[in-house]
Parts: C-alpha cells; structure tokens; sequence
C-alpha cells in the first residue's frame, strides 16, 4: 500500500536535491511522476525545481485553494502516475495535506514531500505541522550549523547580517536571507550574542571537500 512521505531539514540541506534524484529515479525506469511546486516559490521562476547544487526540472504549479487529489486524479486517468512528489511542503494547507493522503491510501501512490519544519521564528508552518501529523513515514534530512553540530533551526538575517526577531512567517529568500543554525547558535543569534557568520564567508572559509592525509605531498 502506498505511502505519505516526509523529508524535512532545516534550510540548505538539499531537499531539493533529493527531490529530483527520487523524481529521476523513477523516470530512468519510464514510469510517470508528477512533481509539484506552490506558486509562493518563484525563486526558480514559476513552476520550476532547482537546486543549489544545479539540478532542475520543471513542476507542476500549485495554489492553496487547489485540490491535489482531483488534479492527480485527473492525471492518472489520463497516463498512469508512478509518484507524487512536492517541494516546498511546508506552504501546503491542511486541506492539501489531507488530499495527499488520499492520494496515498485511494489512488495507490506514492507521495514524497519535502520542506522546512518550522520557520525562522522556530514555529511550524501550517504545511509541516499537518504533515508530521498525517504522514506515515517522517525522515529528517540533516545538515550542519557553522560550529559542526546539527542545524535544526532557521535563522532570518537582514542586509547587514543581523538576526531578524519579527516578520511575516513567509518570506522567500535564499542564502543571502536564511541561515541553518543548531538551537544553541541560533538562540543566541537572537540575543545578539555573537556575529551572524554570512553564507558567503563559511563558504569562503573552507575548502569544498576534506583533503584526505597527505593530500599535499608530491
């Protein structure tokens, strides 16, 4: 029996990555797959998936008053569908998630989301808070705060590089204005108690694999 899957991280953890390596996956053996995006993400341009790492591919749009079973419903009928798969699922409404399920236990099909668990004020987004109560399989999707521990929490900066405490829960950005901290950074980020390291600079600070032992020598 078909599955509801959720895949959630912080920011920049490569859940879009993920995304369309599933997506490829199931393509490569020709079996059919329906990606979808909300229209809130135009980051990548309206209806498009894309990594930081390059990968992309296009996706179906979605708003919140659309109905997911009716469209993949309609879809199925049309051409069968192997998976559904949705980036950005934390701008889902409980409505939607309860629509995957559907599409999960009536259809047959497997459902893969993937999205943030809480926002930059460490709250739920409606999207996530329905899917950890509704999907039947949860995986944490991990990557790493500046000190080396696991990043859990998302930290919103300005332009100047300082903690943001207020503001819509909703505000598309990238690296320039979200920052993946463990709890410990990201709580005192907040108190002001140390400089907000910029994106940039960590990258800039650290050479892009680990050089093995004796990488050096001739």
């Amino acid at each position: 029996m078909a599955k509801l899957y959720f895949y959630y991280s912080a920011m920049n953890a490569g859940k879009s990555t993920v995304l369309l390596q599933s997506s490829y996956n199931y393509q490569e053996r020709g079996m059919r797959t329906l990606v979808f995006v909300p229209t809130i993400d135009t980051r990548s341009g309206l209806g498009r998936v894309r990594s930081r790492i390059g990968l992309e591919s296009p996706a179906e749009v979605l708003s919140p008053t659309d109905n997911i079973l009716n469209r993949v419903r309609h879809e199925h009928a049309s051409a069968p569908v192997a998976c559904v798969l949705v980036d950005e699922a934390q701008f889902l409404t409980r409505a939607q998630v309860e629509q995957l399920t559907d599409v999960a236990d009536t259809l047959d099909i497997p459902v893969l989301c993937y999205g943030l668990r809480t926002d930059f004020q460490a709250q739920l987004f409606p999207g996530s808070g329905a899917l950890l109560a509704l999907a039947d399989d949860l995986t944490e999707l991990k990557t790493i705060c500046h000190c080396g521990r696991k990043a859990t929490m998302n930290l919103r900066v300005d332009a100047a590089g300082h903690a943001v405490k207020e503001g819509a829960q909703v505000e598309i950005g990238g690296n320039d204005r979200y920052i993946a901290m463990c709890r410990r950074h990201f709580r005192s980020a907040l108190a002001g108690e140390h400089t907000v390291p910029k994106p940039e600079a960590l990258v800039q600070s650290q050479p892009p694999f680990p050089r093995p032992p004796g990488a050096d020598s001739p």
